[in-house]
């Protein structure tokens, strides 16, 4: 990210990095599972049988309450019947933007999926129970404006276990923040156009209080589903999916546009599998199943580049022509993987690498997680953006290095063999974990152990790897990273294409 900053810094007026959509899970502990709401029931001496009519009770409570909370702030319930309508879209058409109103808004109500119980009885071991289940009830969307959250929504099934969905939107949080600091800034579209102090700005974004945002989850969920307090257990809250967006702000289009048309093309034909799973942070490992790649999309905004790992993906996009974003977006925040204080079964605690917890409270750990994300992407397309430093390095790589009167030949990127080895050791997970000779040796058939060692050496006298300490492992250095970048770049863009005319 540094080097396309640094390069442009007479066209950029500044960067901001935030969260931009987080949407949280509020479920009620006791009964959020078939086996808890049977234990409820039965504890209660109600039968299994009679969920239905136990659920219709509360099923009614929502919805006067959701009638009161509409006629107090003077609207109507307005029932979408089409589910593919986009609901924020109806909202924001319909609000007065010149309006200062806080609080309730908007109510609309939609029939969708909701999880729910039935009863069931097995009749082999003679034992009646409640079975999850996937049904539909109606919903209702309460959106809200907050003097602190800004605009979002909470989102309540009239159904057990009343499930909750809340959304709030980080720039809208973050724009509050600035005006409560005093910092001038003009946010258009999501999307800040102009911050007068970005530092102070990134300093606040990195901050979220979870604690008082635990709170406002919970005032909004009291209020618009107050049925949860006949259970005497608060909303155990979890972030489901969650957007972290960088956007590196330019001057104008006209500076921005002839640098994003590069990016996006040399995007395109260089990000491979394995690079995608570097800028998360992963390894792909041979046994891996899931959806993996890229795709490309002209919209009417501008064009987008998506790279997507499974329940995470990473875009590119020019926005308002402009802004240079980069999202991360994740659907699942036990993908990431990060020290943490894990619990065991003997009840002892030990520190280890572990898949992220998806409560709340692992906000500001994911925070870090998606910036890393945004910030790996960025400093590859730095690299692959630039010819004149890609060109000079390469001419580097490929001189002869003299160390105590013995010559060691520079590497040829055309060159079959060269090539592959340059390719390996930029592999994933050796930018990430780095690499050792035995490691090599499987991905470099015919090479011996030997003959490995001095391919390293070559390596190590001519900038592209350092070695770590006293030990055996190796990591790929930035010019590493930037001869190698290049050299992909030449081949997906100059060499493949020239070939493949030839051919044809």
């Amino acid at each position: 990210m540094e080097l396309l900053t640094e390069r442009y810094k007479n066209k950029i007026k500044g960067v901001i990095s935030c969260y931009d959509r987080i949407i949280f899970t509020g479920t009620i502990p006791g009964i959020c599972y078939a086996e808890g709401m049977t234990n409820y029931l039965k504890f209660r001496n109600i039968r299994i049988f009679d969920y239905p009519d136990f659920a219709s009770r509360y099923r009614d409570i929502i919805r006067e309450n959701a009638e009161l909370i509409a006629n107090a702030n003077g609207l109507k319930i307005e029932f979408i019947r089409n589910s593919k309508s986009r609901k924020e879209d109806i909202v924001r058409k319909a609000l007065n933007k010149e309006e200062k109103k806080t609080g309730v808004v908007y109510v609309l109500s939609a029939i969708e999926n909701c999880p729910t119980y039935k009863p069931w009885h097995n009749k082999e071991n003679h034992h009646t129970y409640l079975k999850g289940d996937i049904s539909k009830c109606l919903h209702y969307y309460f959106y809200f404006y907050d003097r602190t959250y800004g605009f979002g929504y909470i989102r309540v099934p009239t159904w057990c276990p009343f499930r909750v969905q809340a959304y709030i939107n980080g720039h809208n949080f973050l724009a509050n923040q600035l005006r409560k600091n005093g910092i001038k800034f003009n946010l258009i579209d999501n999307a800040f156009e102009y911050v007068s102090d970005y530092d102070k700005a990134q300093e606040i974004a990195n901050t979220i209080n979870i604690d008082e945002l635990k709170k406002f989850l919970e005032k909004l969920a009291s209020k618009c589903c107050p049925v949860y307090k006949k259970f005497t257990e608060e909303y155990h809250w979890s972030t489901m999916q969650a957007e972290y967006s960088t956007d590196i702000i330019f001057k104008s289009k006209e500076q921005l546009q002839p640098i994003y048309e590069g990016l996006i093309s040399t995007a395109i034909h260089t990000v491979k599998p394995e690079h995608i799973a570097t800028f998360l942070g992963k390894k792909i490992h041979h046994n891996f199943q899931g959806e993996m790649g890229n795709s490309y999309n002209i919209r009417i905004e501008g064009s987008k580049i998506k790279h997507t790992m499974r329940d995470v993906s990473i875009k590119m996009y020019d926005k308002m022509g402009f802004i240079l974003r980069i999202e991360t977006t994740v659907n699942n925040v036990s993908f990431f993987k990060h020290y943490r204080t894990v619990e065991h079964r003997d009840r002892t605690k030990s520190q280890k690498l572990s898949n992220m917890k998806k409560t709340i409270y692992s906000l500001n750990d994911l925070l870090s997680m998606l910036y890393s994300s945004n910030k790996r992407y960025l400093n590859f397309i730095s690299i692959i953006e630039d010819n004149h430093i890609g060109k000079a390095n390469v001419k580097k790589l490929s001189e002869n290095v003299i160390e105590k009167s013995r010559s060691y030949k520079g590497f040829n990127i055309f060159d079959k063999e060269d090539n592959s080895f340059l390719q390996t050791i930029s592999r994933g997970e050796f930018l990430i974990s780095g690499f050792r000779n035995k490691y090599l040796k499987k991905y470099l058939s015919g090479k011996s152990s030997n003959q490995i060692s001095r391919l390293l050496k070559r390596l190590r006298l001519h900038g592209l790897i350092r070695k770590v300490g006293r030990t055996y492992k190796y990591y790929i250095t930035t010019f590493g990273q930037l001869v190698i970048t290049t050299c992909l770049k030449i081949r997906s863009l100059v060499l493949i294409p020239e070939l493949n005319f030839i051919r044809s």
